[in-house]
């Protein structure tokens, strides 16, 4: 059975990390002494739900947590650093540090080192997060020890709830465009003066064609913008949206 540390200090690890070309040793203390710092610790770099879902929502949430006092969100995995490095890149998740731990040590110590060896991993973390302040940890959320990978409760809205359940939440925005597309560049344009952070759904990439679009929107033109899992519409609807909200 996995066990919470709350009320214990984080364990003292030097983690080898590569910043450009030279390799920079990080101590536990560097990373949470006279801080308080979210740590989340997921099975492996490139992963489905650590790429599609874990690691992305922390970074979305990442403002709101600074908000409510929070100096650092850490994701670690029993990965080297060059892998995580390559992810970090990937996933353009410039507000999380990612720390390599790639002998294991600190998620042995934390008691979350488990054997994946039946899925060709060999060992990894178990999946979880933590609020640490001043390196004692305050809370943790483990994921419950079931078959497969288990993601219930070590996620970013938990952890907020948690920190304060009445933060404001970032909106969540999609938009569909297509390249070329003017009306595409003014809708972008209005989100990012307005501060929306955005996901962008080309059509033509990654499978997604024009009758992807009429199935999801019920139109045919670009771009169609969705907010809060909402359809706001097009740029001229977006513009008129924006106007309503102050």
């Amino acid at each position: 059975m996995l066990q919470t540390k709350e009320g214990q200090t984080v364990p003292q690890v030097v983690f080898h990390t590569r910043q450009g070309n030279d390799w920079v040793d990080v101590t536990s203390d560097q990373l949470f002494k006279g801080k308080t710092v979210i740590l989340f610790a997921l099975p492996g770099a490139f992963t489905p739900t650590c790429s599609s879902t874990h690691l992305p929502r922390y970074n979305e949430l990442a403002p709101i947590f600074a908000d409510n006092g929070v100096d650092d969100i850490i994701c670690l995995s029993v990965n080297d650093t060059f892998v995580m490095n390559a992810w970090a890149e990937d996933q353009k998740a410039e507000k999380i540090t990612f720390i390599p731990d790639g002998n294991g040590e600190f998620s042995e110590a934390m008691g979350m080192l488990v054997d994946k060896s039946d899925i060709g991993f060999g060992k990894r973390s178990w999946r979880y997060s933590m609020l640490v302040k001043d390196g004692v940890i305050e809370k943790m959320f483990i994921e419950p020890d079931l078959p497969g990978d288990p993601f219930q409760v070590s996620d970013g809205d938990t952890m907020l709830e948690y920190i304060n359940p009445q933060a404001e939440q970032p909106k969540r925005v999609t938009i569909i465009s297509k390249p070329g597309c003017g009306h595409c560049t003014r809708a972008k344009k209005v989100l990012t003066d307005k501060g929306y952070k955005y996901e962008e759904i080309v059509l033509g990439t990654q499978g997604v064609s024009f009758s992807s679009l009429q199935a999801v929107s019920g139109r045919g033109t670009t771009p169609q913008i969705f907010i809060d899992g909402a359809l706001i519409g097009s740029a001229d609807e977006l513009e008129a949206w924006v106007a309503t909200q102050g």
